[in-house]
């Protein structure tokens, strides 16, 4: 993937106040992205001084130029959860069935939650329930029912690393008939000890191809003494059966070089959380020489943009596999 020449799109410069709980910010990133009547739409994960974060929306002509607005994403219907949500962040938006669905993570006191909300204008939005019963992180739904049945990749937290959260080296798919309650169906691929995937979890939302279910994911090396280091990588799912993964990069695609990446907030990151491909075909395949934008959180301090083609993300989803 190559770099956005303005990279980094946005930082805490671009995001303006919303007194009292948001004045001069201490960092945006992870943002999820669609595109919607020709225009670019973007979710921040906006952190405060107080290390509480929030969510905002952004917008772009152009998916370069974005302009943040002055408001915080409020679902209504959240008030109503019983149990305290310290913090709503990395969201991942998916167009489904007319609407735009946000699923999110929600940090409780029974640990990290999935939330799910819905918009259609990015106006209004409307949470629609916790979907999850178990701590878990990094929920994408998949664009359309397969099989009769939602389904959505998540990654149970298993595990903690030394000194800091929970998380967790195996990306799961699930199924759904409301979209609120969910049944684990099968493991889809786990953390490769000893590589730059050894933790890991979903990034955007997979992207339907004639060759498969497109999706790239993020993977952490644990393994160096000084930092965990961030990446993102790609892999395929069958069309008709997502549970049969059917290529995975040897490589990772993304990796912190630059500067914005290396230092920060949590140095070493680059974390992919929204993608939008910029040509389809008539059936709603992603054509090859299409060109997709992924956004992604750097250094968890600033939001970066990386650009590339569908044929060059399936070319490394094909490389020979680690034994």
């Amino acid at each position: 993937m190559e770099r956005c020449s303005r990279n980094p799109i946005l930082t805490r410069k671009a995001v303006p106040p919303v007194p009292p709980l948001l004045t001069d910010v201490t960092s945006v990133f992870n943002p999820g992205a669609v595109m919607q009547h020709n225009g670019y739409h973007l979710i921040l994960r906006v952190q405060a001084r107080s290390r509480e974060t929030f969510l905002m929306v952004a917008e772009s002509a152009d998916g370069a130029n974005f302009v943040v607005k002055p408001e915080i994403v409020h679902f209504e219907g959240i008030e109503k959860v019983k149990e305290r949500i310290y913090h709503v962040y990395d969201a991942r938006l998916t167009p489904l069935k007319g609407d735009i669905y946000i699923m999110f993570a929600m940090e409780m006191d029974s640990g990290c939650q999935l939330g799910l909300g819905r918009t259609r204008d990015f106006k209004k939005f409307e949470f629609l329930g916790i979907t999850s019963h178990e701590d878990i992180r990094n929920g994408v739904l998949f664009p359309e029912k397969i099989g009769g049945r939602y389904l959505r990749m998540d990654r149970p937290n298993k595990a903690r690393l030394e000194g800091g959260p929970t998380t967790g080296s195996t990306i799961w798919l699930s199924a759904s008939d409301d979209l609120i309650r969910w049944t684990p169906v099968a493991p889809l691929i786990s953390g490769r000890f000893h590589y730059w995937d050894e933790i890991i979890g979903s990034g955007p939302p997979p992207v339907k191809t004639r060759e498969g279910w497109l999706h790239i994911y993020h993977g952490v090396a644990t393994h160096f003494g000084s930092a965990n280091i961030y990446q993102a990588g790609v892999m395929l799912m069958d069309l008709k059966d997502p549970s049969k993964v059917i290529g995975r990069c040897r490589h990772n695609i993304l990796e912190p070089r630059a500067i914005y990446e290396l230092a920060g907030q949590v140095p070493n990151v680059v974390f992919p959380s929204g993608m939008i491909v910029e040509k389809v075909d008539q059936a709603g395949f992603a054509l090859p020489a299409s060109p997709v934008k992924v956004y992604y959180g750097a250094a968890d301090t600033v939001v970066g943009m990386a650009e590339t083609t569908i044929k060059d993300l399936l070319a490394a989803a094909k490389e020979p596999p680690i034994l």
